[in-house]
């Protein structure tokens, strides 16, 4: 008569005398990613074989000032500040039946003169909650003489059981004169990276990845937009 031998490291019999997998042995089996700003629903009915979720939870980056300096003059805006980011590790038993995800949405571009607005909070529940950067100011006047505006604070206060930290600041701006200034640039993110300092007239700069602020632009006498801050992202790693 044969035999057969199980590892019981991998596995169990369970109250129906059913040989089954032991919760948690599985490792690593899927991965959702939420890339679209907006609000989500996580069903656990969904994967009864769930052991514990891993959480990778970024916000969203500040939107950069517009600049519409007078002819002959300038005006040279601050990067938008980068948003923050969390991670956390929550057992199956600790989940709701559902729970919200929520993907924030890069701050908006500032026009004419007006600031860059905030980038949007992203979070897994309350698991997890990474705030957006703020937005660049405006709050130099046009003209040619020399002036610095500071740089947005980086986002601070989020919410994560494995790593909670907060976004790269917004860089400041400088004018030398009429022709000559920097832009500053924007804030890095835990998963992206900041629109460049620029000293061209030009647009603020664009942000790489998830959550990086925008750059600040530069006018000699003709408007330029701000650009708009980098969106969040939710990764969801699902363990068997």
């Amino acid at each position: 008569m044969s035999r057969a031998c199980a590892d019981g490291n991998y596995f169990e019999i369970n109250d129906d005398g059913e040989l089954t997998m032991v919760p948690g042995s599985m490792g690593l089996r899927q991965i959702l990613t939420f890339k679209t700003p907006g609000t989500f629903t996580f069903k656990k009915e969904n994967y009864p074989w769930l052991s514990r979720v891993r959480v990778i939870v970024q916000g969203a980056g500040g939107g950069s000032a517009g600049a519409n300096a007078a002819s002959g003059q300038c005006i040279v805006r601050p990067g938008g500040a980068a948003g923050g980011y969390a991670e956390s590790l929550i057992e199956a038993s600790a989940l709701g039946a559902t729970e919200t995800i929520v993907v924030g949405a890069g701050g908006v571009a500032g026009t004419g003169n007006a600031a860059g607005s905030a980038g949007g909070s992203s979070s897994f529940g309350g698991f997890a909650i990474a705030n957006g950067g703020d937005g660049g100011t405006a709050f130099q006047n046009s003209a040619t003489s020399l002036d610095a505006v500071s740089g947005v604070t980086g986002t601070v206060a989020n919410t994560g059981n494995v790593i909670a930290s907060g976004g790269g600041a917004g860089g400041g701006a400088i004018r030398l004169s009429a022709t000559q200034g920097l832009g500053g640039a924007g804030g890095d993110s835990r998963l992206g990276f900041g629109g460049l300092a620029r000293s061209t007239e030009g647009p603020g700069t664009t942000s790489r990845g998830w959550g990086g602020g925008a750059g600040g632009p530069v006018s000699y006498g003709a408007a330029e937009s701000g650009a708009d801050g980098g969106g969040g992202i939710v990764i969801v790693e699902l363990y068997g």
